[in-house]
């Protein structure tokens, strides 16, 4: 039997024990090894805050209808971190090329179950980096999605970013705006993401819990503010403290997955009087004007292609590595202890 972790109902997690399927044609089957918890997509589903379960995306339109509810209870599968070994491939794909083979590593999108049935277009040039540790793969996703944000900023050597938020996320935007030539102040409210900022290049840091961050950049910058700023919590308060902290004229990069209504979020205030630009960063595609040069496997690729060069370090974000049988409690972790945890890895 197969597993699959699910959730059955807010903040209630099963691992569901499911039939092996047969292989379709043109796919492949991939054993998994390693699967990322998102801390933030995923905990929206965990918690019952996911606009899907309420709303429904029309792909076509590019809205949200409040008619039916796009996403039920149980949701099954979620997940975009996995890494795994290539068992199976369907026989008429033989000798494609680009194609993972039976015994190569891969890193790609099929949830947390321990064996994916993926389409082939979607794992050609998916092989993990020679010499990579198979645990980094789990980072592509999360480290595309911090490239995009970068990418949206438009960072110059020398200028002046905010990052506001020091998850996993945060930390390797953190990370690649320094390799992109940044000063960069670190934001958040736990003093061990703060601590670990520093490690990925931080210059200064900044306790959002104590004084005003808005000031404090000010004061940092000679009394511009941030030439821009990227927001990756989520939080609508933090949105609007990085609408704050930028000099008039600049950007902020909100490419946090924000829930509800924007509780907060004030832009009567310094975002108009400034002339603030806000840009949204999200991974289903990149700035529109790099989408010639760029793309989503681009994204990914290079990323990976950085964390195999040594310039980015995914192993010290890894805080937690839990057996797929207890995803329950790796989920409560996340959701009830945030401050514990950084990336949690369901092992299979």
């Amino acid at each position: 039997m197969e597993r699959i972790v699910q959730f059955t109902g807010p903040r209630t997690v099963e691992v569901a024990s499911i039939a092996p399927e047969p292989l379709p044609p043109g796919h492949l089957r991939v054993r998994t090894r390693y699967s990322g918890i998102s801390a933030g997509t995923e905990l929206t589903a965990y918690r019952g805050t996911n606009p899907y379960l309420t709303r429904t995306w029309d792909p076509v339109e590019r809205l949200f209808h409040d008619d039916v509810a796009g996403i039920s209870y149980p949701v099954a599968g979620w997940g975009y971190s996995e890494v795994g070994e290539v068992v199976e491939v369907s026989p008429e794909l033989a000798g494609t090329e680009g194609l993972p083979v039976p015994g190569d590593l891969v890193w790609g999108i099929w949830g947390h179950r321990s064996e994916g049935i993926v389409p082939a277009e979607r794992m050609v040039g998916h092989r993990l980096p020679a010499g990579l540790e198979p645990l980094a793969g789990a980072f592509a996703r999360v480290g595309a999605i911090a490239y995009n944000a970068v990418l949206a900023a438009d960072i110059h050597l020398g200028e002046d970013v905010a990052v506001f938020g020091q998850g996993v996320i945060g930390l390797l935007t953190t990370r690649l705006a320094r390799l992109s030539g940044a000063a960069v102040t670190a934001v958040d409210a736990l003093e061990t993401r703060l601590a670990a900022a520093r490690g990925f290049g931080a210059a200064h840091t900044l306790d959002a819990r104590r004084g005003k961050v808005a000031e404090a950049l000010r004061g940092l910058t000679g009394g511009r503010g941030a030439d821009l700023a990227i927001e990756i919590s989520g939080a609508y308060p933090a949105l609007h403290e990085a609408l704050r902290s930028v000099a008039p004229g600049g950007r902020v990069v909100a490419s946090g997955f924000y829930q509800g209504e924007g509780v907060g979020l004030r832009l009567g205030d310094e975002f108009h009087h400034n002339r603030v630009q806000l840009v949204c960063s999200q991974i289903g595609g990149v700035p529109p004007q790099v989408a010639h040069r760029w793309s989503v496997k681009r994204l990914q690729r290079t990323f990976l292609e950085l964390v195999a060069r040594g310039e980015v370090d995914t192993a010290a974000l890894v805080s937690h590595r839990v057996p797929v049988a207890e995803a329950a409690g790796a989920y409560a972790l996340l959701d009830e202890h945030p401050a514990d945890a950084l990336q949690v890895v369901l092992e299979f």
